[in-house]
């Protein structure tokens, strides 16, 4: 079974987008225990990804979790699997070489030069110089870590250069999405100019192919190797299966964006998971009435409840803006596509519908 361990809802920094509450709430080491003993009670392996909050806050529940499930393997012949998502700031090499032993994969939420546009410290402090070092250290021990990119409008005009910031830095893997929620206020004219941005970038993406130096970048990797293998991106949610969030006090969740609403509790960690509730979440229809009859219903993330949750307040309503965003980098996906395969076939194929990395 795979959780996502909520160790702290505290954290270090204070994003602009970011739209959750920061408490001073963190996991218990009994919750931490029964978690890991859930995670290898059913399934041919145990999966933990540390979340917050910022999960090294808590570094020491991490460490906890670790030894307790090399126990547990050596108990059950089980592997275990680790992912951290984290800010970066508090990372140490100590703590780098501990968790390279165990293989554990790290994303780091970093937005290279656009950084202290919207990342930055509770303090106000300016956040870049410090990643920027963390970054290196990660990528010395971890060289497979990826970065997680969020884009806010007011960070949109360095988004080209911060993607390819974060490419010579090392990175070979970049997550990125546009920012999403209450406090984010998108115009027209920031979506035209986002446009220009990631045309940018797909030049970039497209030369450092063509070069054989190619690099992961979510926008494009996902929708191309999609359409070819013939996924629908709501065939990822699988909505309180996949990931189950494991909130500080130990209740169970279908996805991050629902933790703290009993509709959507699935239990908790020292009772396991409640199947029938699961199974009648897992029942509903994945696309919204509203996307039903678009020719890209198939190819867009409209069934992803979190989203719609953090933009119009229902998990089943879509937002003109999400809309917006995936017709945008549908469309700009498979115009570089087109360009690719016609520049280097067998080269297209390979990466495409072979090596797409398993672990985003």
């Amino acid at each position: 079974m795979n959780l996502s361990l909520h160790l702290t809802e505290n954290c270090n920094m204070d994003c602009a987008y970011c739209v959750h509450e920061k408490k001073q709430l963190r996991m218990s080491e009994r919750v931490v225990d029964a978690a890991v003993d859930l995670a290898f009670s059913t399934g041919r392996s145990a999966g933990l990804c540390f979340f917050g909050g910022e999960p090294m806050l808590e570094s020491g529940l991490i460490y906890r979790a670790i030894r307790r499930c090399m126990l547990k393997t050596i108990e059950t012949g089980k592997p275990a699997f680790y992912k951290m998502t984290t800010n970066g700031t508090l990372l140490t090499e100590r703590f780098l070489e501990n968790v390279r032993a165990v293989k554990m994969g790290i994303g780091l939420s970093f937005e290279g030069l656009a950084q202290d546009t919207c990342r930055r410290f509770q303090d106000g402090a300016q956040s870049f110089d410090i990643v920027s070092e963390k970054a290196k250290l990660l990528l010395k021990y971890l060289p497979d870590s990826y970065a997680m990119m969020t884009i806010a409008p007011q960070a949109v005009p360095q988004y080209a250069e911060s993607v390819k910031y974060l490419y010579q830095l090392g990175f070979k893997r970049i997550t990125a999405t546009i920012a999403y929620g209450k406090k984010v206020h998108w115009t027209d004219e920031h979506l035209d100019l986002l446009k220009m941005q990631m045309r940018e970038i797909a030049a970039f993406y497209e030369a450092q192919f063509l070069k054989g130096e190619p690099f992961f970048f979510s926008p494009f990797d996902g929708k191309i190797s999609d359409l070819i293998r013939g996924y629908n991106p709501s065939e990822r949610c699988h909505l309180g299966f996949r990931q189950m969030p494991v909130a500080p006090d130990g209740s169970l969740y279908a996805c991050t964006q629902f933790i703290g609403d009993p509709e959507y509790k699935l239990g908790d960690v020292f009772r396991g998971v409640n199947r029938e509730r699961q199974n009648q979440l897992a029942a509903r229809a994945a696309t919204p009435e509203s996307c039903k009859d678009c020719a890209l219903q198939k190819r867009c993330t409209n069934s992803c409840g979190c989203t719609n949750r953090l933009e119009t307040g229902n998990e089943n309503l879509v937002s003109p803006l999400l809309c917006s965003y995936e017709r945008m980098i549908i469309a700009m996906a498979d115009e570089t596509a087109d360009r690719l395969l016609a520049a280097d076939e067998q080269a297209f194929h390979k990466r495409f519908a072979c090596n797409m990395p398993k672990n985003l």
